[in-house]
């Protein structure tokens, strides 16, 4: 390995992970560890798991060769403070994550940079830098997952803070579970848990999203209707945020974005359907990179700095 590489950090609501990112956006391998997080850890277990990660990255070859951290986040956050209260781990609320990993890396590589922010804009970021938004100066990426995140590139650069947080715009002629206390939000409708939790009320009587995936694929009527549901609801969300932007690409990732082959097509034929033209014309695609995109987008952070905006 040669050239230099980024420590890349991303905390979620099921795992912490981190890994070492090349100047090209590639993880190198073996170099990628995780471990569980969740809405049932205490705030030091969570602690703890963001520290057993970067330990163990720490210890692998090529880290003399470090030339910062960057730090991605479930949200909200505060980029100037460094702090995060992610809705799904609800022991971190205005907690000091950026400190944490300061402090930790310190340790071993004293005078390393972190950079931090949101994992929405890691997502956006990366799909920007190396992925399916690779020129395109206008765009939204979002993850549909145990919540539903996302960032946005506005005139090539990206728009920091918590900007983007589709998962929390509302939606008309939907009701979900509550998320935060509400019902009608793009996250209350369409993540992973609450549509599973939907299906179940309509006779489905699977658990998981991956049950949800396998009927869907075998004609269960309910895991149908669900992922009709699930295209409906996360089209007019991105219509309401193209009406209001005036992009030109959503890129659509997150590990609940695969319950079915053909969702992303779905929600780009529900976009399509939009009166206005220029709301109607955004292209749809799926996510160039998996499930690596937050991890890159951290790693961007610091290898890409010229398309960050100063802390919010």
């Amino acid at each position: 390995m040669t050239g230099p590489v980024v420590l890349a950090v991303d905390v979620g609501g099921t795992k912490a992970e981190a890994a070492l990112v090349d100047s090209t956006g590639s993880v190198i391998d073996g170099s990628r560890f995780r471990a569980p997080t969740g809405p049932t850890r205490t705030a030091d277990e969570l602690d703890a798991a963001v520290t057993e990660v970067l330990d163990r990255v720490l210890d692998q070859r090529g880290v003399e060769r470090l030339i910062g951290v960057g730090v991605s986040c479930a949200g909200p956050v505060d980029e100037r403070d460094g702090t995060v209260s992610p809705i799904n781990l609800t022991a971190w609320r205005r907690h000091p994550l950026r400190d944490v990993v300061s402090d930790f890396v310190a340790r071993r590589s004293p005078d390393v940079p972190v950079a931090f922010a949101r994992d929405g804009v890691a997502i956006a970021l990366a799909e920007h830098w190396v992925g399916a938004g690779r020129g395109v100066a206008n765009m939204l990426g979002m993850v549909i997952s145990t919540g539903i995140g996302g960032g946005m590139i506005l005139g090539g650069r990206v728009i920091g803070g918590n900007a983007g947080h589709i998962g929390q715009i509302e939606v008309s002629e939907f009701t979900g579970e509550l998320s935060l206390g509400r019902r009608t939000t793009l996250e209350s409708v369409a993540s992973g848990p609450h549509l599973v939790e939907w299906a179940r009320t309509q006779g489905w009587t699977g658990a998981t999203g991956e049950d949800l995936a396998r009927d869907r694929a075998a004609g269960d009527e309910v895991a149908d209707r669900a992922v009709a549901r699930l295209a409906d609801a996360v089209g007019q969300g991105i219509s309401s945020a193209a009406a209001l932007l005036d992009i030109d690409l959503v890129v659509v990732g997150g590990g609940f974005a695969r319950v079915a082959p053909d969702l992303v097509e779905l929600i780009g034929a529900r976009v399509a359907q939009h009166p206005l033209e220029y709301v109607a014309r955004v292209r749809v695609v799926p996510a160039g990179l998996g499930d690596t995109a937050p991890l890159v987008g951290a790693a961007a952070f610091v290898h890409r700095a010229d398309l960050m905006p100063p802390a919010r």
